[in-house]
């Protein structure tokens, strides 16, 4: 294990008592383990301190921050948590920093695993593993170039050239971080030797099942999606639960955020990088282009 890279870990928390015993117990379990993992708790009011406490009472590399409680949610908000923890890591002789949220769990070799990929191919910046709740991605189509914002393990120099995460309130800072990792020149790869569990279904902490596909077009269009991409993610959504309603919604969301002209919170140079990409794999995947990097319509 002396040849893996070592690593911290930050997690944004907030309102967690339902699950946070279970990422706490995988991260103690781990083979290899981090030199530091901060725990921020961000405006908790539920008991996730008091769990947290406990675990880092017997782990010294354990640390919880505890962040001012505060009335709005909103995806910036993580990142400031992220930020908290990251000034407490930031000084340490760390060669890869991983975000990780709060309600996954995974095996004993998840890190040591991950790190190992990291180890072999120096050109890999970002690197992650499937995160699976009521279904999970078919990676035969899905691009695994995208990394899942349930747990990200940057290497450091790719963390620096990005500029860390973008505090983007509608959220999608983990496409945005994942995609300028690309467009900076790093390879970003999901190994699906590794899946993690994901306890809460993603996208719904606050919304129903349908209002979540309709965030998720609006975001779409935020972060820059090509609009023939998105008609062709409608059709692909429209096979899926919720069936015709799930597709609609989403491009629903994306209509009337382009029609509303909002703003986007990325750089006009991320909103071509992101498009050539969608053009690309959706013409491989149009003409039956092999590619371990072949991607339908489903993802980012």
């Amino acid at each position: 294990m002396s040849n893996l890279p070592t690593y911290v870990l930050i997690t944004p928390a907030r309102n967690e008592a339902e699950f946070i015993e279970l990422t706490l117990k995988s991260v103690v379990s781990q083979s290899v383990k981090p030199l530091k993992w901060v725990i921020v708790s961000d405006g908790s009011t539920d008991g996730t301190d008091e769990i947290v406490s406990r675990y880092s009472a017997l782990h010294p590399w354990i640390e919880l921050v505890r962040m001012p409680e505060r009335r709005e949610r909103h995806f910036a908000g993580k990142v400031h948590a992220f930020n908290a923890g990251y000034a407490l890591v930031k000084d340490l002789d760390w060669e890869v920093v991983g975000s990780l949220d709060a309600d996954i769990s995974f095996d004993d070799e998840f890190f040591s695993f991950l790190l190992g990929k990291l180890a072999e191919d120096s050109t890999l910046g970002l690197v992650g593993a499937p995160f699976k709740d009521s279904s999970m991605y078919d990676y035969r189509f899905v691009s695994i170039e995208h990394v899942s914002g349930a747990c990200q393990l940057f290497r450091r120099a790719c963390f620096t050239a990005i500029g860390g995460y973008v505090p983007v309130k509608s959220g999608g800072i983990d496409h945005v971080a994942v995609i300028t990792a690309r467009m900076k020149g790093w390879k970003t790869r999901t190994f699906t030797e590794k899946i993690c569990l994901h306890h809460r279904k993603i996208g719904t902490a606050e919304r129903g099942a349908l209002s979540a596909k309709y965030r998720v077009g609006a975001l779409d269009y935020a972060l820059g999606g090509h609009p023939v991409w998105e008609i062709f993610r409608t059709v692909y959504q429209m096979s899926k639960k919720p069936y015709i309603l799930g597709g609609l919604m989403l491009l629903a969301g994306y209509v009337v955020a382009s029609i509303r002209h909002e703003e986007r919170p990325v750089s006009k140079e991320l909103v071509e990088f992101r498009r050539r990409e969608q053009m690309v794999r959706l013409r491989k995947f149009l003409t039956g282009g092999k590619s371990s990097q072949s991607h339908s319509p489903a993802g980012s």
